[in-house]
């Protein structure tokens, strides 16, 4: 049965090209796709594949750097996830472009249990470190969205609407931006910072449906767009063109074409300067599906 895994770790890696030489090579002969991201700062990634072959990886991964989050998700079978397997070298994981960041101090990570208690407490300030286009199909009730495009916008937001006395927390998909956030709002000199442990996907994992106050689906980063409660395929397509989730309404719009534009981007000035080229692509993706074959092309504008 095919699987999706996530994990992330914040580590000191002195030789980065080192590990990639390592992953590559270890995901030549296995059945996995999916991105593997290395920097100084550690490691970063999602595969899809064959449940035994992710198992594999997730013992190598805990065999080179101990314990770190993972989270299992399931996949169905006509969907690959990704085109192919890649590891690749980055400046950080996760891009926030602040420097000098210490990773060894981060937020207090919670249990499902206690989130549900901070949702409702009043005093604490419940923020939504993912990006808008993420927060559009699913967030907690009560929480804040910065309204990023980016994640290195977070550290403008925070300065123009946070105070240092406040009571934080904050969640994310998989943890690794809350890690990040979280570790920066204590060097601004926060005080109570909590985060969600393993973020979003770690929470419906965990948690008991009668406790369950998630609202709507979670975006992930793979073909499947969205999970929904049960970490389960969800409802949503996806615009190639602005990686905007797409629902129902929105592929019925006069303003959705496909592979070209949406309701989200219909009147985005670097959309409509590349439309051509949008509608260009979109008829090589469907001249390979005629054929039987897959048109991979170039990846499509992306957020962090």
């Amino acid at each position: 049965m095919k699987q999706a895994l996530t994990f992330y770790k914040f580590l000191e890696l002195e030789d980065p090209a080192d590990e990639q030489t390592h992953w590559q090579a270890f995901g030549r002969s296995r059945e996995a796709r999916g991105t593997i991201l290395l920097a100084e700062e550690g490691i970063n990634g999602t595969l899809i594949g064959p449940e035994e072959t992710l198992a594999l990886f997730e013992a190598e991964l805990r065999a080179r750097f101990g314990e770190m989050p993972f989270k299992w998700s399931s996949v169905s079978p006509d969907n690959q996830g990704f085109y192919r397997y890649k590891v690749k070298l980055k400046r950080e994981i996760v891009t926030m472009g602040v420097p000098d960041l210490d990773m060894a101090r981060s937020g207090q990570h919670v249990t499902p249990e206690v989130w549900n208690t901070l949702l409702d407490d009043p005093e604490v300030v419940v923020i939504d470190t993912r990006n808008q286009y993420e927060v559009d199909i699913g967030t907690f009730p009560g929480s804040i969205s910065p309204g990023t495009t980016h994640f290195r916008q977070f550290p403008d937001w925070v300065a123009k609407n946070l105070k240092p006395d406040q009571k934080v927390a904050m969640f994310c998909t998989g943890g690794i931006r809350c890690e990040k956030a979280s570790a920066y709002l204590l060097q601004q000199g926060f005080d109570e910072v909590f985060q969600l442990k393993g973020g979003i996907l770690k929470y419906l994992e965990d948690g008991e449906s009668k406790q369950n106050r998630w609202q709507g689906e979670c975006f992930v980063f793979d073909q499947r767009v969205s999970v929904d409660d049960k970490l389960e395929q969800g409802s949503f397509q996806q615009c190639y063109a602005c990686r905007h989730p797409l629902s129902r309404l929105d592929l019925a719009s006069e303003d959705y074409e496909k592979g070209v534009c949406c309701p989200h981007c219909v009147k985005d000035a670097l959309v409509l300067k590349r439309r051509e080229d949008f509608r260009q692509r979109q008829k090589q993706v469907e001249l390979a599906a005629a054929r039987g074959e897959q048109h991979i092309g170039k990846r499509q504008r992306g957020a962090d």
